[in-house]
């Protein structure tokens, strides 16, 4: 017992000191701050203190404290936020930062905002201009409205939609339009945050006209509109459209709200063609539509506001807004990205998002043997197995509809499916796959040709190092 606690005491005093290893392992070399680096080598010497005092002694105590240190140090030194490569096939993943943006987009945008900009100053006069100016000429074109506004994302559009035209007041809405979303975003809780009071009519599967009429009072103060994005009622089903509600709305002079979710700007995505698109939302009689920069638009991520200039003032005066608004990035990128639309039936392809959707099994085939070619001679015939597939488009956009597509059955007989996902998470980049089968599983829609030679690399690093 002696001998061991002598050992433990000497152990504890050859732990290096904090400014000792601070000299060894300065900030800059890892870009981190001071701040940082002293609490991650604190960190390490007190782990190295309980495993001690725990009789766990290593052989060179500084020796093994600067080794732990500088792998710690290492993972700290790379980004945070890093580039994967996704192979999953849903190419509005949420997981992975849903609508991907494009290199042709990115450096356009980067050339816009590095260093100052004219985010609020009007270069013609000299004053002081509208953030708005520069992405509302375009969203009005686009959508037909009298006008746009921008916050950061779609729930915080909807709240300001609500709270600005109905706080203290009552929202009529239809029992089957109280959804869920992605994180616990529930319709019920942002009407209540907004501060009115939600108002259902009709029932689950069938609403009609004549429920909201009946529930309108001298208390009502709008109409809400959800577009079922994320999920699909079939059966005995009934709904009343927009034009249908607009109609009422105009009749009662009040505004209805909609909110579009995912926010097609074009007819036909990937041979869809039922889904509306904004500018038919318009011109149906929605007073205020909202939807998401991040999902079909292909583009940052952003709440989009459209519709009538009346209504439209309302949201500007509300203090709400200058707390959700858009930053000189988010402007920049989306600017990029109302710029990639023709008209709502062409978009130029450096829209990547909807390059990806659009992209049907023939154009998969050519990159999968392009893919194949980059591989050593026998390790495809050895480990990949070329199948057909079926992908969703992801984020709630789309629900129930499947995009054909192609994928890869990675195999090797001393790792399973789970070891191979895991290596290809811990690559540089990571490839992110699904198990399908009792198969790890690359699909390739959602990988860009500009990935594919990096696909290649990463999948012969991680093939060949199983031993």
């Amino acid at each position: 017992m002696a001998d061991s606690t002598q050992s433990a005491r000497e152990a504890l005093q050859s732990l290096p000191s904090v400014d000792d290893l601070i000299s060894e392992f300065p900030p800059d070399s890892f870009r981190l701050s001071r701040a940082q680096l002293l609490a991650q080598i604190r960190a390490n010497l007190d782990q190295f203190r309980r495993e001690i005092s725990a009789g766990n002694l290593p052989g060179d105590v500084p020796r093994a404290v600067r080794a732990r240190l500088l792998g710690e140090l290492l993972v700290l030194a790379r980004p945070t936020m890093r580039p994967v490569i996704n192979g999953t096939g849903v190419v509005l993943h949420t997981g992975l930062g849903r609508a991907p943006l494009g290199d042709d987009m990115l450096a356009e945008a980067h050339a816009a905002m590095r260093g100052y900009t004219h985010l609020e100053l009007d270069l013609d006069s000299g004053k002081r201009g509208e953030r708005l100016s520069l992405v509302e000429p375009a969203l009005k074109a686009l959508t037909g409205s009298a006008g746009a506004l921008v916050v950061n994302n779609n729930a915080a559009a909807v709240l300001l939609m609500v709270n600005s035209l109905a706080e203290g007041r009552e929202v009529l809405i239809s029992r089957g339009q109280l959804v869920e979303i992605g994180g616990s975003f529930r319709i019920p809780d942002v009407i209540a945050k907004a501060g009115a009071k939600m108002v259902e009519v009709g029932t689950t599967n069938r609403t009609h006209l004549a429920d909201y009429d009946t529930a309108l009072t001298d208390r009502t103060a709008a109409l809400l509109y959800v577009h079922p994005s994320n999920y699909r009622v079939e059966g005995f089903t009934a709904a009343v459209t927009v034009k249908e509600l607009a109609a009422l709305a105009r009749k009662k002079r009040l505004p209805l709200l909609v909110d579009l979710g995912s926010g097609s700007l074009l007819r036909n995505i990937a041979g869809v063609t039922d889904e509306p698109t904004v500018a038919a939302i318009v011109q149906a009689g929605a007073s205020l539509t909202s939807f998401s920069g991040d999902k079909l638009l292909g583009g940052p991520q952003a709440g989009l506001v459209v519709g009538k200039s009346k209504w439209l003032k309302l949201l500007r005066k509300n203090s709400l807004y200058r707390a959700l608004r858009c930053d000189k990035i988010t402007l920049a990128l989306l600017d990029q990205a109302l710029r990639s639309y023709v008209d709502d039936r062409t978009v130029r392809p450096e829209n990547l998002t909807q390059r990806l959707l659009a992209r049907d099994r023939d154009a998969l085939t050519l990159e999968a043997d392009y893919l194949l070619k980059l591989l050593p001679d026998g390790l495809a015939n050895r480990h990949l197995q070329l199948v057909d597939s079926e992908v969703e488009v992801g984020s709630g956009s789309l629900p129930g509809v499947l995009l054909p597509s192609l994928a890869m059955a990675v195999n090797h007989p001393r790792a399973t499916a789970s070891r191979l996902a895991a290596l290809f998470r811990q690559a540089t980049p990571a490839v992110i796959g699904y198990i399908h089968r009792g198969h790890f599983t690359i699909d390739l829609k959602a990988v860009p040709e500009s990935d594919v030679l990096t696909l290649a690399r990463v999948m012969v690093e991680v093939l060949t190092s199983i031993k």
